[in-house]
């Protein structure tokens, strides 16, 4: 797995202290890459490898109440703070950058673009998300996430769940990659292996579903190229969730990752960055132009 840079901070909404890393070239064209819910910037790591040794400039962070960056004071959080955090993440870019945004991250990253004052991009990636989904999908997830809440009493419990919840995965995929997303998704506390992710942003996913009209309007207003990459075997994105993004912005290219569901990257890691780098090396965002 490629080695990561130091990790430094950025003040997000209300001040709030966002981790983030850097690799890659400083004067490269930037990738920022925006993780789902529940989630750190670790999960992108193979990734963001990809993409520096590609020669782009690449910045990871993981979201609030995620990882290594603050919980607000009461544990409150509103998709409103998120974006406000992504801009002030992209605002370490020199130029527009390219956002790549799986789940959480990408309806972030829509919202920040497609809203008022329009965030300037590059191109945007969303990753198995639209402004609409699957809601049975979506509540397969959060009832995984909040069966364990309260962590594994070893590490041993851990790997036999996280392997039940991503059958889909060959044993060879699976026991390459778990035990290095382990070392970064669970802490040890007490006698428990709990997860890097606050309890209190489960209020996040249950207000999810009431903000789709506000994020099919910022869809209607995407200008920047858009790559869609899907999982096939997603239970949250489905045929008619597709056709809807592409119906919102006709010019959104999409591109289906057969053997994946809905954690793309990690499912098919190679395929999905062949996608990425594909779209990247497209004449419009090679030429880095601002797209408002």
């Amino acid at each position: 797995m490629p080695k990561m840079g130091s990790v430094t901070q950025v003040g997000g909404h209300g001040g709030l202290p966002l981790a983030v890393e850097r690799l890659g070239p400083d004067e490269a064209p930037a990738v920022v890459l925006a993780h789902g819910f529940g989630q750190t910037r670790h999960a992108w790591r193979r990734t963001a490898g990809a993409l520096a040794a590609a020669g782009r400039q690449v910045i990871l962070y993981d979201a609030r109440g995620h990882g290594d960056s603050g919980r607000p004071a009461g544990g409150v959080y509103a998709i409103d703070d998120f974006v406000t955090d992504l801009r002030a993440v992209a605002g370490l870019c020199a130029a527009p950058p390219v956002i790549v945004g799986a789940s959480m991250g990408g309806l972030t990253a829509l919202l920040a673009h497609g809203e008022a004052p329009g965030l300037g991009l590059a191109a945007l990636v969303l990753v198995d998300i639209a402004p609409r989904w699957q809601a049975a999908g979506v509540a397969r997830m959060i009832r995984f996430m909040r069966d364990h809440v309260d962590g594994f009493a070893s590490l041993d419990a851990a790997r036999a769940a996280i392997g039940r919840y991503l059958a889909h995965r060959t044993g060879r995929d699976v026991s390459a990659t778990l035990e290095d997303r382990l070392k970064f998704n669970l802490r040890r506390s007490g006698d428990r292996w709990r997860w890097h992710w606050d309890p209190r942003l489960f209020c996040l996913a249950d207000a999810a579903e009431a903000e789709q009209p506000r994020l099919v309007a910022a869809a209607r207003r995407v200008e920047a190229p858009v790559l869609l990459v899907s999982g096939g075997l997603s239970d949250i994105l489905g045929a008619n969730e597709i056709d809807d993004l592409r119906a919102l912005i006709p010019h959104a290219v999409w591109h289906k990752v057969p053997r994946a569901a809905h954690m793309v990257a990690g499912d098919d890691n190679e395929a999905f960055n062949e996608a990425i780098l594909s779209f990247l090396m497209s004449p419009e965002i090679v030429s880095g132009r601002e797209i408002k």
